[in-house]
């Protein structure tokens, strides 16, 4: 299994306008082969910082994901409603 933990800080104006992109990410990855979770969190302390945390059967099927139009047309407008750069954790199940 891999998990992935993305963890997103998003300029304060902008985190509705992020919530009206991510219903549809989150709708289409959901659907794919070798999904097992995807969903996004909100700090409660610091609304500006979102995470998604992502349970997927293989490497190969994250790989997918990446590739898939709806992560590809996403990426590019979550990017621009970012504060700073994104940071990622891909994790491999040890215990």
């Amino acid at each position: 299994m891999i998990k992935v933990i993305a963890k997103l800080t998003i300029k304060e104006d902008k985190i509705e306008e992020l919530k009206s992109i991510i219903p549809e990410l989150v709708a289409e990855t959901r659907k794919e082969d070798g999904c097992l979770s995807y969903q996004l969190f909100q700090d409660v302390k610091n609304k500006k910082m979102l995470s998604f945390v992502e349970d997927w059967v293989s490497n190969e099927a994250l790989q997918r994901h990446i590739n898939s139009k709806h992560f590809q047309e996403a990426m590019p407008k979550i990017a621009e409603l970012q504060e700073k750069e994104m940071e990622l954790s891909v994790c491999t199940l040890v215990i």
